[in-house]
């Protein structure tokens, strides 16, 4: 990834040649092994005019291979592919020996069985064209009062993952659902003109609807939905500058992808499935590196919506999985999506057609002031107080899939503890309904305008390597101690550990009423106490997947089910949903792997976190939503001896806080 800093000083007559750290397996894909691996698979035979690209990401080494790199050490890459034949629909998976120049693997994908490649931005442009032209479409459209050429030019007939869906018995087919919005003039937020009851199949490989379903036509709501200053009357006049200044720059440091802070350590990654990917994180304590994560990243998001309507009953989506995550990410800018002293990383991904294409500023690094960190008054000797306040490292990138904006942001603290976030924003989905006849599956925010009720359900990856590879995880829930001899005045409490063992057990529901959290422990790393050490993550549950069992959303984001997944870790378990949910039947990933009785204890883990919000919209959310907070913590439990933060120096101002 290429460093870049918002606002360069100039140069000299003679700068000094930029540092080129030495290649490293865990790199993000160059431009140039793009290239290498696109011309291996078309020397190969493997690609042609007709192939698309939709998937092109690192093959990672095994987090062994990862970790005995040494700087100066021979490095081989390898390209995992995801290719789609726009003749024919099929989709096929390769290996790319870049290094070497050679072509490791090739196999053509069971589409009924497997699933297919994501989506591609060029079916984007298929399904509008196809549905527009279709007589069915324009039949149902003319049944809504809606012939105009001009209106029907504006419409959108968004381009929508189809989930398990067969049509005429034929499974396999590469198949796409669409609904459609109105806009008045180009500019307009469709959002606000929904077209209720009303869905196009389209194959996209004969480029043909193949289906349209119409349950009757509904008022289209007429009122816009522009949240655009000049249509929001005057803008506010007393909000006073806010300036955010670091004279003397940040205080990490960034070598290559390596970025150092306030004693962590770890690099940075990037690729078009899941964004930003964070892999070696380790704690500088004294003298030693002390890992905590191999690797960190959302794996997966579904967007599951509640509605029992048959036009959309079906709408439920896997934003990384079905669309790349990774390519949908925004090219941000200082002062609107990222405020301070600010270092930007360009991102280079494949476009549809393979070649590469960088994305400036795709990830954005800073510090900011994080309230206070620690402090306490001794009332034993004159009140002297002593305190400090905190500051906390942000990694973050922002990624725009279809009505919706999301902001992720991994947070690193001086008390050793790591935070994730994800900011939900944008514009909520919608249908229409009769005006004032509401839904008891959403909310009418604007006349006739239903913004209904659904799920996010983020899964956040992290490969744990708590003092080391060989880890065990303990769920731990506070409960009262039983009445009796041992608890005469009733008041004891305690915590009970239950040691999650075997595969079969890895599926794990969060309890607030007990105040459940899991526990990341390294058996053959004690303590001063004499205790394992540990991190321990402390959930923010909602409710898992709401989705009846059996149902086809359910078997597709069987991940959702649980808050937590504890799985043995292999280098194919790269995703909860498994590699290809696009059309995939349900089943692959998590529930696939967290069967039988493979021990869990004293070995290599992947813990597969499930979060996020079950959205019941409010009319405050509209035309736009103020942004939706959720995420975790992961905080160190017995990892160190005692707080590792008493090293910060008091605050500047004559060495003590200001008094006035």
């Amino acid at each position: 990834m290429t460093s870049r800093h918002p606002a360069p000083a100039a140069a000299g007559p003679n700068p000094p040649a930029p540092h080129q750290p030495a290649p490293h397996p865990l790199d993000p894909l160059t431009a140039d092994e793009i290239t290498a691996a696109r011309r291996v698979l078309g020397e190969a035979g493997k690609a042609g005019a007709a192939t698309r690209f939709p998937l092109v990401v690192l093959d990672e080494p095994d987090r062994r291979t990862a970790a005995a790199h040494r700087a100066g050490d021979p490095v081989t890459r390898r390209v995992r592919v995801a290719l789609l034949d726009t003749g024919t629909g099929v989709s096929a998976e390769a290996v790319v020996d870049v290094t070497a120049g050679a072509l490791l693997s090739y196999r053509e994908l069971d589409a009924a069985a497997e699933g297919q490649a994501p989506v591609t931005v060029e079916e984007y442009g298929i399904v509008d064209e196809v549905v527009k032209a279709d007589p069915g479409w324009r039949k149902a459209m003319a049944e809504r009062g809606i012939t105009a050429p001009d209106a029907l030019a504006l419409a959108i007939c968004a381009p929508l993952s189809a989930g398990a869906l067969v049509v005429d018995g034929r499974p396999g087919r590469r198949l796409m659902r669409s609904l459609t919005w109105l806009r008045c003039t180009p500019e307009d937020s469709a959002w606000a003109h929904p077209v209720g009851g009303l869905v196009a199949d389209v194959d996209v490989v004969e480029r043909r609807v193949v289906r349209i379903t119409d349950t009757g036509p509904v008022p289209v709501p007429a009122e816009c939905g522009r949240y655009d200053a000049e249509f929001n009357g005057p803008a506010r006049t007393d909000l006073r500058p806010l300036e955010i200044t670091q004279p003397e720059g940040p205080s990490f440091t960034l070598d290559g992808n390596l970025l150092s802070w306030q004693n962590w350590s770890f690099r940075i990654d990037f690729n078009a499935r899941e964004g930003l990917v964070l892999h070696r994180i380790a704690y500088r304590d004294g003298d030693r590196e002390r890992s905590v994560l191999h690797r960190a990243s959302l794996a997966e998001m579904a967007v599951a919506y509640g509605e029992a309507e048959e036009s959309r009953n079906w709408v439920a989506f896997l934003d990384a999985g079905e669309y790349a995550l990774g390519r949908s990410t925004n090219a941000l800018r200082l002062g609107c999506d990222c405020l301070g002293e600010i270092r930007y990383l360009d991102a280079v991904l494949a476009d549809d057609l393979g070649a590469p294409r960088t994305l400036p500023n795709a990830v954005c690094l800073h510090e900011e002031d994080a309230g206070l960190l620690w402090k306490h008054t001794d009332s034993f000797n004159g009140d002297a107080a002593e305190s400090r306040r905190a500051r906390r490292l942000v990694i973050s990138f922002i990624a725009t899939v279809g009505n919706y904006d999301y902001g992720f942001y991994w947070y690193f603290h001086q008390d050793g503890s790591i935070g994730f976030e994800a900011k939900s924003t944008g514009i909520v989905q919608t249908a229409a309904v009769e005006p004032g006849a509401g839904s008891p599956y959403g909310t009418e925010v604007a006349p006739g305008l239903l913004a209904p009720y659904h799920q996010h359900l983020f899964c956040v990856r992290l490969d744990a390597a708590v003092d080391g590879p060989a880890n065990t995880v303990e769920e731990i829930d506070v409960v009262p101690a039983p009445a009796g001899p041992g608890n005469p005045a009733g008041n004891a409490f305690t915590a009970r550990t239950t040691t999650i063992a075997a595969a079969g057990d890895g599926g794990r529901l969060a309890d607030p009423a007990l105040g459940r959290r899991w526990q990341i422990t390294n058996p053959g790393s004690l303590n001063r106490m004499g205790r394992p050490v540990a991190y321990t993550l402390v959930p923010q549950p909602g409710p898992v997947l709401l989705a009846r069992p059996g149902s086809d959303v359910a078997r597709r984001v069987a991940y959702g089910t649980k808050h937590l997944w504890v799985t043995r870790h292999r280098t194919d378990r790269r995703y909860p949903a498994g590699d290809y949910p696009n059309q995939h039947p349900g089943g692959a990933g998590l529930p696939a792997w967290a069967v039988g009785d493979e021990s869990l204890e004293n070995t290599e883990l992947t813990l597969w976190h499930t979060f996020g919000p079950t959205h019941l919209p409010r009319p405050e959310e509209w035309p736009v939503m103020p942004v939706d907070h959720s995420g975790f913590t992961l905080r160190p439990t017995g990892f160190f001896d005692r707080n590792p933060a008493l090293d910060l120096p008091r605050e500047s101002g004559g060495g003590r806080c200001h008094a006035d």
